[in-house]
């Protein structure tokens, strides 16, 4: 039997905490650094929360998010990809904005960057409470009776999920002060676009209702942009 419902999540927001935390503070050298500190804080406190709610409102959605089963093959290899892009911008960031000091990034947009990534976070709970059929895969989850979701921030942008993801893509360069990191934002970007017209086109052909609603919904990621 496993050790309760209650103790996954603190774990897997501490195990998030120390891994990007070994993460920057090696390659800057310090721990001495307090965007980094925020950084993480929102991260972890903001994925506790976040899993927390789904294991109390929505525990069919929190199991799915847990499994990669049914995942569509291109998908397995962008989402191959993004963690290891990661696993390289964080230290670049640390590099730049602390050990070398190369970026400086003014106070007021690093505090722009730490309300980004929180309102990232207030989107994926929009997201997740209007769609519990948001997997971290592209998949049909036929067996949970997946249908269109057209609610919500779904009125809006077709993948407010992947809208969070860019708010926090540009919100963690400014928070931690980094001009470098910033630059690579667009590489990122450009990951999440192609991923978004990739799971349409298989959404569109297999999901019942999503080709009328790409119809009536313009705007992929940013209302008004694309």
């Amino acid at each position: 039997m496993s050790d309760g419902p209650h103790h996954p999540l603190p774990r897997r927001a501490v195990c998030t905490f120390v891994g990007l935390g070994i993460l920057l503070f090696l390659a800057a050298g310090t721990m001495r650094w307090a965007g980094a500190w925020i950084f993480l804080g929102e991260i972890a406190i903001g994925g506790l929360v976040t899993e927390a709610w789904l294991s109390r409102h929505d525990p069919g959605l929190l199991a799915e998010r847990r499994t990669a089963r049914g995942q569509a093959g291109w998908d397995r290899v962008i989402t191959s990809i993004m963690p290891l892009l990661w696993l390289t911008w964080l230290p670049l960031m640390a590099l730049d904005a602390v050990r070398y000091q190369t970026s400086q990034v003014p106070f007021w947009l690093q505090c722009v960057g730490a309300v980004m990534i929180a309102a990232s976070f207030y989107i994926v709970y929009r997201t997740y409470r209007e769609n519990s059929y948001a997997a971290p895969v592209v998949k049909i989850q036929r067996e949970r009776g997946h249908a269109a979701v057209t609610t919500g921030p779904y009125a809006y942008v077709r993948h407010p999920i992947y809208a969070s993801g860019l708010l926090t893509y540009v919100g963690t360069p400014l928070l931690l002060g980094s001009w470098y990191g910033l630059a690579i934002v667009p590489v990122m970007a450009a990951l999440l676009g192609l991923r978004s017209m990739m799971e349409e086109r298989m959404l569109a052909a297999e999901l019942d209702g999503y080709a009328e609603y790409l119809g009536r919904v313009r705007y992929r990621l940013v209302p008004m942009v694309w």
